[in-house]
């Protein structure tokens, strides 16, 4: 099978395309590198073992149909992994027009493509902000939908979007609702490298570890947790590329549209994780607490059963090992893909 990734030289991108040579698939990248670098293609190549022309990269938009429709021709696509878009949920209170309309844009633009070249799987990156402020934990795929800032909102469209063309007969869909993805290839050599300051915890802890950033700050510390700051569930990034192979071989038997959690099921608070890192790095971090930031949930972490019973997946990584990863990528590359 050939596979298209949208948006593979990102983060998560990157590890799912390696996880799905390793599964024995053909991979083709397609990313515009407005959040990326295409030195993340080489290094998923060089953990391949493949030349350029094993591994394809197309540098261009996943809204543009005709470039979408031409790859998927060019390379004989048979199925595709969705994940271009922003993803910055702080940047998304501030910026929703750009939100709404990239991730949206992306999404119709492959979808329409798609639908151009008969091709019907997809598997689409999701996430746990469709759940919005959830009033029980650990949530289900059963859980109330809602969105509590622009970000949360265009993957809930977009899950609405597909559900619709699922019902029409034109597609089948799984929509991976995973929870906060952290850690790095173990390898050191491949991990997260986000343009500008970091947004998410882990790459910003990272950075102040390695000296890039003086200080974390840890936003929030009167929620109703047991710190007082948000809780979330972390999923090893490997772990979660995993994922996506299990989905994309459960489609087969799995037709329409389904959404599955992808998540260890288990909270941890930012202060925890904070102090976990500080035992890794062996070391303190410097921290502290500070307002709210909008848009932001008090706790969330998912409920797994779902995911084991569909995709036969479980996540294996704890998060000791999620730190310690990403912390051996940061440490080889202060400066990320740049250094």
């Amino acid at each position: 099978m050939a596979v298209l990734v949208t948006g593979g030289a990102g983060y998560i991108g990157t590890h799912t395309a390696l996880a799905l040579h390793e599964a024995g698939r053909q991979v083709v990248i397609l990313d515009d590198l407005s959040n990326s670098s295409e030195r993340a293609v080489d290094a998923v190549r060089s953990l391949m073992g493949a030349d350029a022309d094993d591994v394809p990269f197309v540098c261009g938009d996943a809204a543009d149909v005709e470039l979408v429709s031409r790859t998927i021709i060019d390379h004989g696509i048979d199925e595709v992994v969705h994940f271009a878009a922003f993803k910055s949920v702080s940047e998304s209170v501030e910026r929703p027009l750009a939100y709404f309309a990239n991730n949206m844009g992306s999404l119709i633009g492959v979808v329409e493509a798609m639908a151009a070249t008969d091709v019907r799987r997809l598997v689409f990156s999701s996430s746990c902000t469709v759940y919005g402020e959830p009033d029980e934990v650990p949530v289900t795929e059963a859980s109330p939908t809602g969105a509590a800032n622009p970000y949360g909102w265009t993957k809930l469209h977009g899950e609405q979007f597909l559900e619709q063309v699922a019902s029409a007969g034109d597609l089948d869909v799984m929509l991976l609702r995973y929870f906060n993805p952290v850690g790095a290839h173990p390898s050191g050599t491949m991990g997260e490298d986000p343009h500008g300051i970091p947004t998410n915890l882990v790459p910003f802890l990272m950075q102040v570890a390695v000296g890039r950033l003086d200080r974390l700050r840890v936003f929030g510390g009167d929620y109703d947790t047991p710190d007082g700051s948000p809780v979330r569930d972390y999923l090893h990034v490997v772990d979660l590329a995993e994922g996506h192979v299990a989905a994309l071989d459960a489609l087969g038997s799995t037709p329409g549209c389904t959404a599955v959690n992808l998540g260890t099921g288990r909270g941890y608070s930012v202060l925890e994780v904070v102090a976990a890192a500080e035992q890794v790095l062996g070391r303190p971090v410097p921290h502290e607490v500070v307002d709210r930031r909008p848009g932001d949930v008090a706790r969330i972490w998912a409920e797994t059963e779902l995911a084991e019973r569909v995709l036969g997946w479980t996540a294996g990584r704890d998060l000791t090992e999620m730190l310690a990863d990403h912390w051996r990528w940061q440490e080889a590359h202060p400066a990320g893909f740049g250094g």
